[in-house]
């Protein structure tokens, strides 16, 4: 019998009561019997993806939940992992960063934060090829490519210089704090697009090609064609772009096959999930756009003979949390159960020489109430064949918090789970 796991984190699961929901959240809301299924058969608890008080990207909690832990360590920035995710050509000194395409006014006050979500892969290619043609500045090449939806990646090189990368974000959504991008509270007021400032003088020529790059995209973009074919199709204009998270160095990690002496495998489908794949040397797999979700559970049981664990990230219901949008986020996790879950037990029974065990979680916490990533904890569930049962019947915030398996941290996940799956 050859044991495999699959490690499944579904983005943003975790959320809190909703008055659209009768006071439940999308989870306890949700008619989800093939996850029912799962955590019937296991036992529960509750996770801190990063600690308590961070309210992380999706970058640092999904290193995390893998059970790479920053607290005492740099960490490279996100910009970093989205370009090496997109097989960009970053090098040590460059300046790597996340962009989102955004909606501004004429004082720079942010209408949109992603230019209503609307973004076909045609406009926002032409976006970039428009910056890449036109924004230019002496010394300094500045590549901008475009990935999924409202995300950007920017690389800037400059020639005989060693970028620095400790500069602050022009996105005021977000916070860099020892390389690590953390959500802000944006309940105070008005956003508007920021200067990036210098920490040190490394980092200065940095800064300055960040804020002439963000006035000259304002400029550029402002009346061009693609804008006024949007404005007259009833859509938000794509006229700025809000960068975060930079980063000047590839990141040396320890592997994950050494770390865990497992065979690893990723079915990943956004840059920031591939980078990390690339970076951790798992053996990564794409299935399809990220709401395919038959097509990864097929994906997922074809390569199920070649690896030991399978982590899985499922995009999905961290859009509906961050639209404030209650009720899409408990259908979207339906169809998650209906279109993934239930095909992946229905072609696991046919595995007749395996024994699965599942582990599912999700990255951080995106409450729709909030539309923003909080700490606020995840539930989590580890089943396999001869676990014994907790009482846990429902992969939910309210099952979780009477677990077995207590509150942990994201870095302690694998461990501990690997411990309890060991043992049944």
């Amino acid at each position: 019998m050859k044991n495999k796991i699959i490690y499944v984190l579904l983005d943003g699961i975790g959320d809190l009561p909703h008055p659209d929901l009768d006071d439940l959240t999308p989870l306890e809301a949700a008619n989800t019997p093939n996850i029912d299924k799962i955590a019937q058969n296991g036992v529960s608890g509750q996770v801190m993806s990063v600690g308590k008080g961070i309210a992380p990207q999706s970058d640092i909690a999904v290193f995390n939940m893998l059970g790479y832990n920053f607290e005492d360590k740099d960490y490279v920035g996100r910009g970093v992992v989205e370009c090496l995710g997109c097989n960009i050509d970053f090098k040590d000194g460059d300046l790597a960063l996340r962009g989102n395409f955004a909606t501004i006014d004429f004082n720079k006050k942010i209408v949109n934060r992603r230019a209503g979500r609307i973004i076909s892969k045609e406009d926002a290619t032409e976006i970039c090829d428009l910056i890449n043609k036109n924004v230019r500045l002496k010394d300094v090449d500045i590549y901008v490519k475009p990935t999924i939806g409202h995300r950007v990646i920017i690389n800037i090189r400059k020639k005989n210089c060693v970028l620095g990368e400790n500069i602050t974000n022009t996105d005021p959504a977000y916070d860099k704090i020892n390389g690590i991008g953390v959500a802000k509270s944006n309940s105070g007021g008005d956003l508007y697009i920021a200067d990036s400032k210098y920490v040190d003088e490394n980092s200065k020529t940095s800064a300055e090609i960040v804020n002439t790059f963000s006035n000259l995209t304002i400029k550029l973009l402002n009346n061009c064609e693609v804008n006024e074919r949007r404005i007259n199709k009833g859509l938000l204009p794509i006229n700025s772009i809000l960068l975060r998270d930079a980063g000047n160095r590839y990141p040396h990690i320890q592997p994950i096959n050494e770390k865990y002496h497992l065979n690893f495998a990723s079915l990943v489908d956004m840059p920031v999930e591939i980078g990390i794949s690339k970076i951790l040397g798992l053996t990564s797999y794409e299935a399809g756009n990220p709401n395919e979700y038959e097509l990864k559970a097929k994906t997922l049981l074809g390569i199920m003979k070649d690896h030991d664990f399978f982590y899985v990230h499922i995009k999905g219901p961290d859009e509906f949390g961050h639209d404030g949008d209650a009720k899409g986020k408990k259908k979207n996790i339906e169809e998650i159960d209906t279109r993934f879950f239930k095909p992946l037990q229905d072609g696991i029974k046919l595995l007749k020489d395996m024994d699965i065990g599942f582990i599912i979680s999700g990255d951080h916490s995106t409450p729709c109430i909030k539309q923003a990533h909080t700490d606020d904890p995840i539930p989590i569930i580890v089943s396999g064949k001869n676990i014994e049962n907790d009482g846990t019947n429902r992969f939910t915030e309210s099952n979780s918090d009477k677990g077995k398996i207590g509150k942990i941290l994201g870095y302690q996940v694998i461990e501990r789970s690997l411990n309890i799956l060991n043992k049944s």
